[in-house]
């Protein structure tokens, strides 16, 4: 644990000055614990989500345990959570939103750990997004560190037991409701079962690869862009001659630096059409708002355009 936060710390904080996200229970506690003994300080952020009764007993336990692990600080941060795209959603929207108002500058460390990216990797296999939704979550995707993606949850466990530290048990964790619980004690088990052992560290090592890959596709599709920009727009002869990868890449990029939200597959690969297999078809409404209304993808006079619906693109305009 101590090895995997020391070169966190050494590849992404030289300055040794990090926040840690504090559930109480035992991963994060874990990682609460070797920061302490390898960072230079450490500032604990607990997050109070009040879903559960006792939650506040909870925090302040989690708060007091950090000042004993020898954190410099430790704050309760209590939130509100709304019900906008289901529990888990709203809880992790609510969460990231505190820690990082709360972080004061500071990279936020996390405890998820190799077996939390075995089932990320799952769940986006399940959703079929392609390469990006199965490269997992990233070391350092700033201001969020993930040191311990290398360690297993049961060496988490192991640690709290070593320093006599009592975990939290979320009963959240081990309710058959969430699409994540399942995985973690129905669909895992059974692939290791099958496939004879070994299977959480592959799916790692196969996000790892895929990460890889995707940052060199990231970076030429990012050239791909600027060669593109016309005006505000996207010239379509230079889109149309880049390989998929690229000009799908291409194109996510421009659409969320525009405004998109929640970009989906089908929605990317319809906005490809108006390259690829230009038929005089109208806009294609993306997620997201321009001054109150929706933002469309359109193509008009060679050129890719983004503008509203009230106000955009024409349709059926082509050259």
């Amino acid at each position: 644990m101590r090895r995997a936060v020391r070169e966190w710390l050494g590849a992404y904080a030289s300055a040794g000055v990090v926040a840690v996200g504090l559930s109480g229970g035992a991963d994060s506690l874990a990682l609460t614990a070797a920061a302490a003994a390898e960072a230079d300080a450490v500032d604990a952020l607990v997050v109070d989500h009040r879903l559960q009764d006792g939650s506040e007993v909870v925090a302040a336990g989690a708060a007091a345990a950090a000042m004993r692990l020898g954190c410099r600080s430790a704050r309760v941060l209590t939130i509100e959570v709304g019900g906008e795209g289901g529990p888990e959603a709203a809880a992790r929207r609510a969460r990231y939103a505190a820690l990082d108002q709360a972080r004061d500058g500071l990279p936020v460390l996390l405890g998820h750990t190799l077996d939390d990216q075995a089932e990320t990797v799952l769940l986006g296999l399940g959703r079929g997004s392609g390469a990006r939704s199965i490269r997992g979550m990233a070391e350092f995707d700033e201001p969020w560190g993930r040191p311990l993606l290398g360690v297993r949850r049961a060496t988490t466990r192991q640690l709290c037991a070593d320093l006599g530290v009592d975990p939290h048990e979320d009963p959240h964790n081990s309710s058959p409701e969430f699409t994540r619980v399942r995985l973690r004690t129905e669909v895992l088990p059974l692939l290791e079962d099958v496939l004879g052992g070994g299977v959480a560290p592959a799916l790692a090592r196969t996000a790892a690869h895929l990460r890889e890959d995707g940052e060199v596709l990231d970076a030429l599709a990012e050239k791909l862009l600027d060669r593109a920009r016309d005006a505000g727009g996207l010239r379509v002869e230079t889109l149309a001659t880049a390989a998929p990868a690229l000009r799908r890449r291409a194109l996510r990029a421009w659409l969320l630096e525009r405004g998109a939200k929640s970009l989906t597959d089908s929605n990317l690969r319809a906005v490809e059409a108006l390259v690829t297999q230009w038929r005089g078809q109208g806009g294609v409404a993306v997620g997201g708002s321009l001054n109150g209304t929706r933002l469309v993808a359109a193509r008009e006079h060679g050129r890719l355009i983004l503008g509203s619906d009230r106000t955009g693109p024409a349709r059926g305009r082509h050259h």
